[in-house]
């Protein structure tokens, strides 16, 4: 049974960090990417950032040189750094992972960013 825990959300004020970490059991974690996805009230779910199974990235236009997503295949586990945030990063943060037609998703956390 494939299992993806995210962990770290949380309240945060402006210009403050957040880490989110994603324990996936059930997969042979180094073969699949792994990516952070949101969902803000009113708004679709999209992409923040991926990271596939041989290191490469990519992120959405709005997080570039904010966030940062890195994965430890020793410990099946990705990561989100997040810096800089701002109000409009809040959302419900979910974690995936994907090989061909296998697609996963985590139970979700949610990142408040306010004063």
């Amino acid at each position: 049974q494939v299992q993806l825990v995210e962990s770290g959300g949380g309240l945060v004020q402006p210009g403050g960090s957040l880490r989110l970490s994603c324990a996936a059991s059930g997969i042979i974690f180094s073969s699949y990417a792994m990516g952070w996805y949101r969902l803000a009230p009113g708004k679709q779910r999209d992409l923040v950032a991926r990271i596939s199974s041989d290191g490469s990235t990519n992120y959405a236009d709005s997080v570039k040189g904010r966030f940062t997503i890195y994965r430890d295949n020793a410990k099946n586990t990705v990561y989100l750094q997040m810096n800089s945030l701002k109000p409009e990063d809040t959302a419900v943060y979910y974690c995936n992972c994907q090989r061909g037609f296998w697609n996963y998703w985590g139970q979700g956390t949610q990142v408040t960013v306010s004063s």
